[in-house]
């Protein structure tokens, strides 16, 4: 499967693929056909592929490249460039840019170029590669107007075996599991790189008893429903008594920057638990410096760890209890973000364990990142990452139910954030991509409408907006729409449109002003049952 749209310089490419039974689906943006690649890959652990014309279409295609960046998703972007006469040359041919491969690098793992039609094999391979290997990220292949368009005997090659996993060093391991072993309460924290070693780090958390939490893209290896599990909240609760903080494959980013101080960067923690830090990437070691560093991957290193601890490890018969005390506490505050919560429990309550949710940033989709969207199986919550794309939730959800067409995936979004690629219901209609969509109106960017209010004194500007029926505008793409308003009125109309199996839109509306801020429950400098 690949996502994409056809344009001047990559006609070669879409006459090639009328050959093939390779499924192409094409978009109404070039932005869509780069997160639909990026919700593929997120959701399925394999690469996702796009292809897109250069200079305004791949640029237009950039901020799903540098998500993908920042939420490591395996992604592959096919372009073209100007006729490999003209490369460098500034003439101003059809879509010249000054240094597109260049460009194109600095926002993702790298950008490569075929010259040579007998290296295309080779050069594609090794996009591949690159892109799954270490930490994954994006890869952008240029190719030359004339050069996509010669013909020659192709010689396909295999595939190029994976990156080598790195050795663990041995001493380091040791090191951990000393530290671990002597800890009275330790925790670990997943992210992205820990969504493939779901089984080895459950085994890991249950030799040691500990709690398990995670921000965004390691939510789901530990389900919220494991004893073992602490949300963000419980987490936060549970923090200040950690004497040791196993990270695998997470920037940290929830108790260093998050729980605080945003504006400054400290690249050695000082104070607060001793911390080791799994991670593939050697470089994550000198951004935010470990006690103990593993380079290695998560699920290796975890069984290492567990080998080790399994025999001296003197589990605290009183941690359950503990969590179990802190997630309470959690839950009574979660309760109190209103209407989000409510509405959150409905579609978790409709929803299959292995839907898919991709929350857009909104007061609803920020609500899940507090705990109140329990997330029970891995991949399964598909977030933007670092860099807050606003714009990204219903595109990169129509690559998820492309991805998983047997599987109930739902895309929750603010009225601002869909309109950023609301045309793509057309997609939704003419692929007959089964998406639920909730779009929340609340009549603007609530987040900017409190900060003005609350900050500036007041002055609002560019936070209000007036938006189009969304029912009438969704109707008009050929996708079923429906409008509640309660939460107890959007449980029978969702019930419908996932038993349909077809793409639908749900419009919430939203009293603007009357959504409970989530924030306080995401930066959170104190324990929270200190107030």
């Amino acid at each position: 499967m690949m996502f994409g749209l056809p344009g001047a310089q990559i006609y070669p490419l879409f006459d090639a693929l009328h050959a093939t039974d390779i499924e192409i689906i094409v978009p109404r943006h070039e932005q869509t056909a780069g997160y639909m690649a990026m919700g593929y890959a997120k959701s399925s652990g394999r690469p996702g592929v796009f292809c897109v014309v250069p200079g305004p279409g791949v640029l237009n295609a950039a901020t799903a490249l540098c998500t993908a960046m920042g939420n490591c998703s395996a992604v592959v972007c096919l372009t073209g460039q100007v006729p490999s006469q003209y490369l460098g040359k500034g003439r101003g041919h059809l879509h010249e840019l000054k240094d597109q491969r260049g460009t194109l690098g600095s926002i993702t793992k790298d950008a490569v170029r075929i010259d040579v039609l007998g290296d295309t094999s080779t050069i594609i391979n090794e996009a591949f590669r690159t892109a799954r290997g270490g930490r994954p990220g994006p890869v952008a292949v240029e190719v030359c107007w004339d050069t996509m368009a010669e013909t020659a005997h192709a010689v396909i090659e295999p595939a190029n075996p994976g990156v080598a996993e790195p050795e663990p060093d041995l001493d380091a391991i040791a090191a951990a599991a000393g530290l671990l072993a002597a800890a009275q309460r330790p925790m670990i924290m997943c992210g992205a790189g820990a969504q493939g070693a779901r089984d080895a780090v459950l085994a890991l958390a249950e030799t040691m008893n500990t709690p398990v939490t995670a921000f965004r893209s390691g939510r789901g290896i530990v389900a919220d429903d494991h004893a073992l599990a602490a949300p963000p909240v419980a987490a936060r609760e549970l923090w200040d008594d950690v004497d040791v903080l196993l990270g695998i494959g997470s920037r940290l980013e929830m108790p260093y920057m998050r729980w605080g101080d945003m504006m400054r960067y400290e690249p050695r923690p000082s104070g607060g638990p001793k911390l080791i830090r799994i991670d593939i990437d050697p470089l994550e070691m000198t951004r935010l410096v470990p006690d103990v560093g593993i380079v290695a991957d998560a699920g290796t290193a975890c069984r290492l760890l567990t080998d080790r601890l399994a025999a001296v490890s003197s589990p605290s018969a009183g941690r359950l209890d503990e969590i179990a005390r802190a997630r309470a506490v959690a839950d009574g505050l979660i309760r109190q973000i209103q209407p989000q919560a409510a509405y959150l429990e409905v579609i978790r309550d409709v929803l299959p364990r292995d839907a898919f949710l991709v929350p857009e940033l909104s007061q609803v989709g920020f609500a899940t990142y507090t705990g109140a969207w329990p997330v029970l199986e891995p991949r399964t919550y598909v977030t933007e990452g670092y860099q807050g794309s606003l714009g990204f939730g219903f595109p990169t959800a129509l690559g998820v139910k492309a991805t998983h067409p047997d599987r109930v995936v739902v895309s929750i979004t603010g009225d601002g954030g869909f309109m950023f690629a609301a045309q793509e219901l057309a997609t939704a209609a003419q692929y007959d991509i089964g998406l639920v969509i909730l779009v929340f109106n609340n009549g603007g960017y609530a987040n900017v409408l409190r900060d003005q209010q609350q900050r500036f004194g007041g002055r609002v500007i560019g936070a209000r907006f007036n938006n189009p029926d969304f029912v009438s505008f969704a109707e008009s793409c050929g996708v079923t729409a429906r409008r509640v308003s309660t939460p107890r009125g959007l449980r029978p109309v969702l019930e419908t449109a996932v038993a349909s199996g077809k793409p639908v839109l749900i419009e919430i509306e939203i009293a603007p002003g009357t959504e409970t801020s989530p924030w306080p429950l995401i930066h959170m400098a104190r324990r929270p049952s200190l107030g």
